[in-house]
């Protein structure tokens, strides 16, 4: 049985979220305070793990609970409803027992309301198992036929009822009928397969993390008054995962037998947890029982306590459970709570509460993908998040937005456009993290400072074969930067990953020296290109690089609407100033705001038209770069006998 979408109303922030589909694994990202562990929790209670799972009217949105008070005893509020997907399998033992055909549709719903009662609503065609049950009655003929002419089992029931002499057959049919369809066909197929087979939900949040100390006296008479919190649930798989119970601890007199079975514990736990850390796999984990300290506060200070330790192979030493980081703390605690279930058997739908949220930007990674092929292969997945590290870029599908709207409360949405920056922002960093991905991935960088250089040196590069010159190897993939303030970081992160790299632009001062200072290991000289190389100024800027009337004609063309006189190279400034400088001071005087991205956009829109109008000197100038930049490659063939290809900058 699969869930296949929810609807909570009338629940804390929440007065309708709307109808919310859900899949093998659901994100639901959204500000604080927007409504998402509430929709978590509603969820929960429909059939929580270890728990009844109740609704109290402190829950009922508080604008409207003097209202509904008045009528709650007559007609209470439903909280939440599911849908719920029956399987084949689930289809197939329902019509061994009921007929096939019984189902009208294998999509159920379930709901619980604020009086804890939960309902179903189940569509049945009753005919048919009205004729199942006749198929194996053995009813004489004529009898038989009157009873087909039944379209459900009460009117079944009537006729057989009215019989003055049954045979036997119509007695024991009666009978079967009175005994197991006493409350109708729905009652029995809820009861006995559908209530059943009912997935467990499973919420963790931060409360459900495991204590690294714990009074096994006070855990054992808290479990008899049936008065455990969460962390102690996950404490208790924790145990029997490992074969042990309270009692095995608490009793057991002989040491070396205590031992064994810490020990064995140890070595089983070991095993299941740590083959999902990567982070460091010199981890292994350590039990051992103890007499309290009298010092300790209570209920540490008497009886027997078990110490849960980790140590660390490679230090040579051991710490508590509590002394460990945030991140291994609750990828250890979830571990051992979803282990022990999942070795219960049956359906889980697992709701993580802002899972992994104190865990490093890989292991956060290494979580989704342990979401995805590990839990959501057996169980579903809902999850809340904040990071953008726990949204995979490929599977856009399955987020949904959480807004808490103003006179609506929270809505929850598929919509990723109709929705604030706020709301969506891990969803943009997301995409920008792939997005920097492929930059690292690359196998040869050329940093540059702008976006727009990035247009220039792919459209130059197509200029530059037209006129049979050689253009920029295509194994460069160009990564603007933002300034060069910025390139040392960059060198710095790239070369980690060993990778081939260029910079193209004009370093000085303390950016050349940062730059010299973090890559120790070479980025080689001969490796920085200054644009002012291939000028006759100072400084230069890829724009530089363009004769200044060609230059000017994409800025009056970009700028057409804001200028009330197209610029000319007089009056800009003095030679050798950078052209982007010049325009910039200009600009600033007529109170226009100049983005250098706007004449190169003005470029690739109209490059039909302005690359033919390049004049040679420019041509040069690229194509000298160009070669320079190729030197730098592993060799290939010559690039000026390649095929043409399309400009790798489009407009979107």
């Amino acid at each position: 049985m699969r869930l296949v979408s929810a609807q909570v109303t009338n629940f804390k922030s929440i007065e309708d979220s709307g109808r919310v589909d859900l899949g093998n694994v659901t994100c639901l990202v959204g500000k604080n305070e927007s409504g998402k562990t509430a929709f978590l929790q509603a969820l929960h209670n429909i059939n929580p793990v270890g728990a009844a799972g109740t609704f109290d009217l402190v829950d009922y949105p508080r604008k409207a609970l003097p209202r509904y008070r008045a009528v709650h005893d007559r007609t209470p509020a439903t909280v939440v409803r599911a849908e719920l997907k029956l399987s084949p399998d689930d289809v197939h033992r329902i019509e061994a027992s009921f007929g096939e055909g019984v189902l009208r549709s294998h999509t159920v719903a379930v709901q619980k309301d604020y009086k804890n009662a939960r309902m179903w609503n189940v569509e049945l065609n009753e005919r048919v198992t009205v004729h199942h049950l006749l198929d194996a009655a053995g009813l004489p003929p004529e009898l038989e036929h009157q009873a087909r002419a039944c379209a459900t089992l009460d009117e079944l029931t009537s006729l057989l009822k009215r019989l003055e002499d049954a045979p036997a057959a119509a007695a024991l049919l009666l009978g079967q009928l009175q005994e197991n369809f006493a409350d109708g066909l729905a009652s029995r197929i809820i009861n006995s397969f559908l209530s059943v087979e009912l997935p467990r939900f499973l919420y963790f949040d931060e409360y459900s993390l495991m204590r690294g100390r714990i009074s096994l006296r006070d855990l054992r008479e808290r479990r008899a008054a049936n008065n455990l919190d969460r962390a102690d649930h996950t404490f208790l798989c924790l145990l029997s995962l490992a074969g042990l119970t309270l009692e095995d601890l608490e009793r057991e007199q002989n040491y070396n037998r205590l031992k064994i079975a810490l020990e064995a514990a140890s070595v089983t736990l070991t095993e299941e947890m740590f083959k999902y850390w990567s982070q460091n796999r010199q981890l292994e984990a350590e039990f051992d029982v103890a007499e309290a300290d009298p010092s300790d506060p209570p209920p540490l200070n008497t009886g027997r306590i078990l110490h849960v330790r980790i140590k660390n192979n490679r230090h040579r030493v051991s710490i508590p459970f509590d002394d460990r980081s945030h991140g291994f703390v609750w990828f250890f605690s979830f571990l051992s709570y979803f282990s022990h279930l999942e070795h219960a058997g049956g359906d889980l739908v697992l709701l993580l509460d802002e899972p992994g949220l104190s865990l490093h930007a890989k292991a956060q990674r290494d979580l989704l993908h342990y979401l995805d092929d590990r839990l959501a292969t057996r169980h579903q997945v809902i999850y809340t998040t904040h990071s953008p590290f726990l949204i995979s870029a490929a599977h856009l599908d399955r987020v949904r937005t959480v807004q808490d709207m103003d006179g609506r409360g929270t809505i929850i949405g598929t919509d990723l456009t109709q929705n604030d920056r706020d709301t969506v922002f891990p969803l943009r960093a997301s995409l920008a993290f792939e997005l920097a991905q492929s930059f690292f991935t690359a196998p040869h960088s050329l940093l540059v400072q702008y976006p727009s250089d990035v247009v220039y040196l792919e459209l130059l590069s197509e200029a530059v074969w037209t006129r049979r010159r050689v253009r920029l190897d295509p194994r460069w993939t160009i990564v603007p930067v933002g300034g060069g303030e910025k390139v040392a970081a960059f060198v710095s992160l790239l070369s980690a990953n060993q990778q081939n790299m260029a910079v193209l632009m004009d370093l000085a001062g303390p950016h050349q020296q940062r730059l010299l200072y973090t890559n120790v290991e070479g980025l080689l000289a001969r490796n920085v290109l200054p644009i002012r190389e291939f000028t006759e100024m100072r400084e230069a800027d890829v724009e530089d690089l363009f004769d200044s009337a060609f230059y000017l004609a994409l800025v009056n063309g970009a700028y057409q609407a804001e200028l009330e006189e197209p610029l000319t190279p007089i009056g800009l400034g003095p030679d050798g100033e950078r052209i982007v400088s010049q325009i910039d001071r200009h600009f600033r005087d007529l109170s226009v705001e100049f983005n250098r991205h706007r004449p190169a956009s003005h470029f690739l829109v109209h490059q039909a038209r302005l690359v033919p109008q390049l004049d040679e000197e420019t041509i040069g100038r690229f194509a000298a770069i160009f070669e320079r930049l190729n030197a730098l490659l592993p060799h290939v063939e010559h690039l000026a006998t390649a095929p043409p290809r399309r400009p790798r900058v489009q407009l979107t």
